[in-house]
């Protein structure tokens, strides 16, 4: 059979499938490789969220020119033009294809070309995996989303919400469990809109709860407008002791003018709501966001407003991006451009902030002591763990990822904590 690279980008939905494609290819007997230079096919899952990571694809392919290759993800769908100049003879595989993977190796090892860019969304759950991580479950629990942001180049790869069977996560979920995961990351772009059979997340959340073994749940990404109608719910499903203290919601923008015209579906009044709603029945809750910096027409005054809002919110994560006009999104040809200079100091501005922000929200943990999931090996050789309210934590010990150690909280960085064994 065929010697196949497999190599992926992007968001946790994209690695999941790239373990899909992986499992799928190792059931169709083919064998998986450590390098591109050892594989007869190479199969790249793309991303292609912002500009610089557009580039950073197109780098890759032209490296990767002249070799049979298969180009997976976003890019092919929503970009299909940039692909073909940049690997002309590369096969293509949609979002919504990932289970032709096999097909498409097969074709292409023997030469040919096949184009996969058409498929209806599907129930991904129960595919066979070969997992990036023996400790951590991606469980995407649906495809596409409700929205349709102005920016947002990602809808015209994953189309709309189609929401997977609970009988389908939950049951791919256990056998994860079963093979030694810990964690199990609910994926989805707007997890909060999931509905399949009248069951919503935290229906779904219960569900994955009430499986046996020792194990977190990390719930992923959710706008205000889809969380907020079932806040009582959603908040009643977080107290329970399997799930993670972590609500990541992006914001984008700190002005309601400004989220107007991105089509944003909420104001920040409801994105206080939620926050509030979840702060004053959490305790110890961490939260992510993310800001878009110099969004076109975006005045002084209302990039202030977000920096403002960050000061409010202190997040423990925030993703910060500067705009970049995305092909075939509306937003590319708004007025009010502005150049990448002042996207730039503006982005500088709000990482400065968070910085500060940041590191104060941290050193409150110094002292803290409890249990930690290991999850990683980190660079210096630290294992990198979890706390109920994820926050990511250093800690030098002997003890492998995927059990639990008694850790105390003995100093802050910007991004995690470091921590002594007890």
């Amino acid at each position: 059979m065929t010697r196949v690279y497999v190599e992926a980008y992007g968001c946790s939905a994209n690695q999941a499938d790239s373990e899909i494609a992986s499992g799928l290819l190792v059931e169709a007997g083919h064998t998986l490789v450590r390098r591109s230079e050892d594989a007869e096919v190479t199969v790249i899952l793309t991303c292609i969220v912002k500009t610089p990571t557009e580039r950073k694809m197109i780098r890759r392919l032209n490296e990767l020119s002249g070799k049979k290759i298969v180009v997976a993800g976003c890019m092919p769908k929503a970009m299909r033009g940039v692909v073909e100049e940049a690997v002309p003879g590369a096969s293509l595989v949609g979002p919504d294809d990932v289970v032709r993977i096999t097909e498409a190796v097969d074709i292409t090892a023997t030469g040919g070309r096949i184009v996969c860019l058409d498929g209806s969304s599907q129930d991904r759950t129960c595919y066979p995996r070969e997992r990036k991580s023996g400790v951590i479950h991606i469980a995407p629990i649906a495809t596409g989303c409700l929205g349709n942001c102005s920016y947002c180049i990602v809808k015209l790869a994953r189309g709309k919400l189609f929401s997977f069977s609970a009988r389908g996560i939950v049951k791919d979920a256990k056998a994860a469990i079963e093979s030694g995961c810990k964690e199990v990351w609910v994926t989805a772009e707007d997890t909060a809109a999931y509905d399949a059979d009248g069951i919503q997340l935290p229906g779904l959340i219960d569900q994955l709860s009430k499986i046996d073994g020792e194990f977190k749940i990390r719930v992923g990404m959710m706008t205000p407008n889809t969380a907020l109608p079932i806040i009582d719910d959603l908040i009643e499903t977080y107290r329970g002791k399997k799930v993670f203290k972590f609500l990541h919601v992006p914001v984008q923008s700190g002005s309601d003018e400004t989220l107007s015209k991105m089509r944003r579906k909420y104001r920040i009044k409801d994105f206080k709501e939620l926050v509030n709603r979840f702060r004053s029945s959490i305790p110890d809750l961490s939260i992510a966001t993310d800001v878009i910096c110099g969004f076109p027409g975006e005045s002084e005054e209302q990039f202030v407003e977000s920096l403002s809002l960050v000061e409010w919110l202190r997040p423990s994560m925030l993703n910060i991006s500067r705009f970049w006009p995305r092909p075939g999104t509306e937003a590319a040809v708004l007025e009010g451009q502005f150049p990448s200079r002042i996207t730039k100091d503006r982005s500088r501005r709000i990482d400065e902030l968070w910085e500060r922000v940041v590191r104060d929200v941290n050193n409150n943990w110094i002292g803290w002591e409890g249990n930690l999931l290991l999850d990683e090996v980190g660079h210096s050789g630290a294992k990198i763990g979890r706390n109920d309210s994820y926050k990511a934590v250093a800690v030098k010990t002997n003890v492998e990822p995927g059990e639990s150690i008694r850790v105390r909280i003995t100093g802050a960085a910007r991004g995690y904590l470091l921590g002594e064994e007890i």
